[in-house]
Formats: structure tokens, C-alpha cells, sequence
């Protein structure tokens, strides 16, 4: 009967300290979004998007970043002001689930505001949304096939 007891509170204790994962850790976890994960290194992103939010991140894919031509890539990387703008025109405030998303423009956390379509599928301006409602701690994530570009 000790022996029970004793398991069953180790067990509740590992059950209690298991962490929900933010978005930051949610993305790194997919596996399919390192090259984001660098780019908010680069930009000092990260703590912000491990913070409370809500927030919800529309995320292109390493294959998204891959169509951004090398050498562009490679100054964004290294323009922190400029990449720093470019992440945070993929990011809204708030918890914005698929069902709830209309078109129309929407206000950015960059400041601007892109443009939400919902004819034959969703589209953040060009780009396509390809998945949605991943759930982290503090927001969602919706997978987009393309980087989106302030303007």
C-alpha cells in the first residue's frame, strides 16, 4: 500500500510538471519550420513568442523560405530591423482559430495589415494556407506555403 502510494504521487507530480509547449516550441516541434526558427533567433523573436500572447502566427514552411531567392534570404537574415518587420507581418494579436478567420484586411503585430481571402481555400495575401489550428499555450498556428512581405 506504501509502495502505491508512493507511485501514485510520483506519477501525479511527473503528470503536473509536464509543460504545454508555446509557439515557439510548438513550431521547432513540427519539425518543418527550422528555417523560421533561425530567422526569429536572428531577429531576438523568440522570448516574445514564448511570452503570454495570444497570439496567432501565420508560419511559412523551410519550403516557403526556400522560395525566397538565396541571396535575399541571406541580407534578411542579416537586416535585423528588416526581418524583424517581415516576422511580425506574419503575426496577429489574439488566438484566431480557422473557424472564426473572415476575409478581409487584418492589423498586424508589424503594424500593417494584410489581406485575408477565402475563396477556393484561404489565402494570406499570395500566400496559401495549407494547415490549420495548430494550438500552442499562448495562440495558433496556420501553416502558409509562401513568405508574405509587408508593404
Amino acid at each position: 500500500m506504501k509502495k502505491s502510494l508512493i507511485a501514485f504521487a510520483l506519477s501525479a507530480i511527473a503528470l503536473t510538471s509536464v509543460q504545454a509547449k508555446d509557439i515557439v516550441d510548438t513550431a521547432v516541434a513540427a519539425g518543418s519550420f527550422k528555417t523560421l526558427a533561425t530567422a526569429l533567433q536572428a531577429a531576438g523573436l523568440v522570448d516574445t513568442l514564448k511570452g503570454p500572447g495570444p497570439f496567432t502566427v501565420f508560419a511559412p514552411t523551410d519550403e516557403a523560405f526556400a522560395k525566397v531567392p538565396k541571396d535575399q534570404l541571406d541580407a534578411l537574415l542579416k537586416d535585423k530591423a528588416k526581418l524583424t518587420a517581415v516576422l511580425t507581418y506574419h503575426v496577429v494579436p489574439g488566438k484566431v482559430m480557422a473557424a472564426d478567420v473572415k476575409a478581409g484586411k487584418v492589423k498586424t503585430v508589424q503594424g500593417s495589415e494584410f489581406t485575408v481571402s477565402t475563396m477556393s481555400g484561404v489565402k494570406v495575401d499570395a500566400a496559401n494556407v495549407i494547415k490549420t489550428d495548430i494550438v500552442a499555450d499562448n495562440g495558433v498556428i496556420h501553416v502558409i506555403d509562401s513568405v508574405i512581405m509587408p508593404k
